[in-house]
């Protein structure tokens, strides 16, 4: 078997670094915990959706879990279960991850993704998606859960960049939103009505990322980014893998610094339990219970 390419940022790693080719968190140890369906939308779009439920695994009926919302990158929807994986919303089915965030729902919509005869991937999310999808969201809260708390909507490169158009459309929908490895963010007048209503954003976006130019399609609109109440901007120098090595994946293009969902898959989290990052102390779900807890002071 032909050996990797050296990705091209090899030469600027720090002293002491190595290169990982994977993460080492499991694939498929929990997709026995979402149940697979599918929703048809008042205009005739089919969808289908994986959903975990908290009080299927262990915890209480109650009427606030959080809900975590995962949009998938463009091709996953192609992989079938495994995109559970790929979209980066696995692991939080996990007790531990659970446990931290003190129980939340998953429900991850799946894009009708196919090839064409030139192998082109088609279907992936658009603002055709936008009403449907939140039709399916609506949905399956009303009749799959007891009611939800908060909402928060991940996405990772094409679904990140839906994340903000699904919520410029429908910003009563979503409490919380965490794009990731998209530059194609909300305009100044949106990222207003985010504040308005008080929405939290976290941001992330890696400076070497090999699909988005960090220097001039981010760096001019953080100072906007930077202006919002309740933000968190995560522009990690280097994409980790929990062995601590810098990560590095090769499907026809490298694309390891891109694909910083697999380091929030986990957790922001290196392997011996110490956090990638001072930001995130005890790791996105930390964060996520320090919003939620936040959010219920404030209505207090």
């Amino acid at each position: 078997m032909a050996e990797k390419p050296t990705p091209p940022w090899a030469a600027e790693m720090p002293e002491g670094s190595f290169i990982s080719k994977g993460p080492t968190y499991p694939l498929g140890k929990y997709f026995d915990r979402f149940t697979c369906d599918w929703y048809t939308a008042a205009d005739g779009m089919t969808m289908k959706y994986y959903f975990f439920d908290p009080t299927k695994n262990g915890w209480p009926e109650k009427k606030d879990y959080s809900i975590l919302i995962f949009f998938h990158g463009k091709s996953n929807a192609l992989e079938g279960d495994v995109c559970i994986n790929y979209t980066g919303a696995e692991m939080y089915a996990s007790d531990a991850y659970q446990k931290t965030m003190g129980g939340a729902y998953i429900l991850i919509p799946i894009a009708n993704e196919k090839r064409d005869e030139t192998g082109r991937v088609t279907g992936t999310w658009s603002e055709e998606y936008i009403e449907a999808t939140q039709e399916l969201i609506t949905s399956v809260i009303a009749t799959r859960t007891k009611g939800v708390g908060m909402r928060f909507a991940f996405g990772n490169s094409a679904g990140a960049r839906f994340v903000f158009r699904i919520a410029e459309a429908h910003p009563e929908g979503y409490d919380a939103l965490i794009p990731v490895g998209t530059t194609d963010i909300s305009t100044d007048e949106k990222l207003t009505e985010f504040d308005e209503r008080g929405i939290y954003l976290l941001y992330a976006e890696c400076k070497r990322d090999e699909f988005n130019h960090f220097p001039t399609d981010v760096v001019p609109r953080l100072p906007r980014l930077l202006a919002m109440k309740h933000r968190v901007i995560f522009t990690p120098e280097w994409v980790y893998n929990g062995d601590g090595g810098i990560a590095s994946i090769f499907g026809a293009v490298e694309m390891g610094q891109h694909c910083l969902m697999n380091a929030i898959q986990a957790n922001l989290m290196f392997d011996d339990g110490t956090p990638m990052d001072p930001l995130f102390p005890r790791g996105i779900t930390g964060w996520i219970a320090d919003v939620v807890a936040e959010r219920k002071t404030a209505e207090q």
